[in-house]
């Protein structure tokens, strides 16, 4: 239930901040990018992030060709839609579940 815990918290509290920024800029995705490169620290977390979100999608598609566990695959919509803070809890939460 704790990684669950962590994958609801990592969904909603940097969405405050994607929300936040919105309504002060409208929804302007270049500009968001933008921001996300405004200097050599946010690029630096922001391919930071990009690696550890694929290296996550290729670990859940490894273990899920071999526990078929088809439910985990959800985790990689999230970790792209929302961020890792969300999608590695997540399937660290359907991970845990008994193979059946």
């Amino acid at each position: 239930m704790t990684y669950l815990a962590l994958a609801v918290w990592g969904a909603v509290h940097p969405m405050y901040y994607f929300v936040s920024w919105f309504l002060a800029n409208g929804l302007d995705l270049g500009g968001m990018v933008d921001a996300w490169h405004v200097n050599a620290a946010t690029s630096g977390l922001v391919w930071d992030l990009t690696i550890a979100a694929i290296a996550l999608t290729l670990w859940v598609l490894a273990e899920v060709s071999v526990r078929r566990n088809w439910r985990a695959l959800i985790a990689i919509p999230a970790t792209f839609a929302i961020g890792v803070s969300c999608g590695l809890p997540l399937y660290l939460f359907l991970r845990s579940a008994p193979v059946k």
